[in-house]
């Protein structure tokens, strides 16, 4: 959709889409007669873009990458991958250009717990949490909570797929006993356990270079999204909303704090009026936000910011 809008003002977006990554594609990083050529292209379309081209690049997304062959062994696809993100590093990582974001920036962001201690040292409440693979210390954790204890992946919400390549997903978890009495599996794997934080409502705050836009999730009107708000089975109200000052500088820093252009944050405030850190995504979707509150334009705005960035590099 943003590449839609940047043709039709005269842009020449290229697109390198990785699943299709390097079958149908040519790139080529080559030093001669002391000079660098550097340059990719589309082979379908015979669509080219050299390095000197580029002004801004928006990294959305990493996918599996695909090869002329499809019968590699496993020891040879394994060096395949290698080489091929090796090459494709080096390419991107030589661009000096606006990044929505660097891929430097969104690995050292990426961490959830840092996030967690990065929000605290910067002000910020958050929950109460346990990152471990220690029964024994979660068993201690929930019983010095107050109220309940919630489950919640670190990495990627996505486990699996099943045959129709439907995604299987883990919602955040409100902790039963009857959970409690299987706690000795995280010895398996570190797990993420916070306390449960009553909600009025919670924030998703989408920050697009210098844009701020905060929508109003009222996740609580239906208790399919009480714990989490990502079932959009749910008919919940969304809407356009004003922060605070200080919470909108908060989010601002902290989106900054990592030399992020992008960031997707999410909040919850409290019965009692309270802002509380959850995370940040520092590649969050933000589409599905657009379409159920049309007035908040992040694609015009991710069209602007790319353009205006990449117009004034050169």
């Amino acid at each position: 959709m943003v590449a839609a809008k940047l043709l039709e003002r005269g842009e020449h977006p290229f697109r390198i889409n990785l699943d299709e990554f390097p079958r149908d594609y040519s790139i080529l990083c080559e030093f001669t007669q002391n000079r660098w050529k550097r340059s990719l292209t589309y082979i379908p379309s015979k669509d080219t873009i050299t390095a000197e081209e580029i002004g801004a690049v928006w990294l959305r997304k990493s996918s599996d990458f695909a090869f002329s062959s499809d019968d590699l062994e496993e020891a040879e696809k394994k060096f395949a991958v290698n080489e091929t993100e090796h090459l494709l590093h080096s390419f991107l990582l030589s661009l000096d250009c606006y990044w929505m974001s660097h891929p430097v920036a969104l690995r050292s962001s990426q961490w959830k717990c840092e996030q967690l201690f990065r929000a605290n040292k910067m002000g910020f409440l958050i929950p109460a949490s346990i990152v471990t693979n220690q029964p024994r210390s979660v068993r201690d954790f929930n019983n010095n909570i107050e109220g309940n204890i919630i489950y919640k992946a670190m990495s990627s919400s996505h486990l699996s797929t099943d045959e129709n390549n439907v995604a299987t997903n883990i919602s955040t978890t409100l902790i039963t006993e009857e959970h409690l009495t299987h706690i000795d599996m995280v010895k398996e794997v570190p797990c993420c356990f916070q306390e449960y934080v009553p909600k009025a409502y919670e924030l998703r705050i989408t920050v697009i270079g210098e844009t701020l836009f905060a929508a109003k999730i009222h996740s609580q009107e239906d208790q399919r999204t009480r714990i989490d708000f990502r079932d959009f089975t749910a008919d919940i109200r969304y809407e356009a909303t004003q922060l605070p000052e200080n919470v909108e500088q908060f989010c601002r820093e902290f989106v900054r704090s990592y030399n992020l252009n992008f960031g997707a944050i999410d909040l919850i405030v409290t019965p009692s009026g309270d802002y509380v850190f959850l995370e940040n995504n520092p590649g969050g979707q933000f589409l599905f936000v657009e379409q159920l509150i049309p007035e908040l334009k992040m694609i015009e705005t991710m069209t602007d910011c790319l353009m205006n960035a990449a117009n004034s590099e050169q």
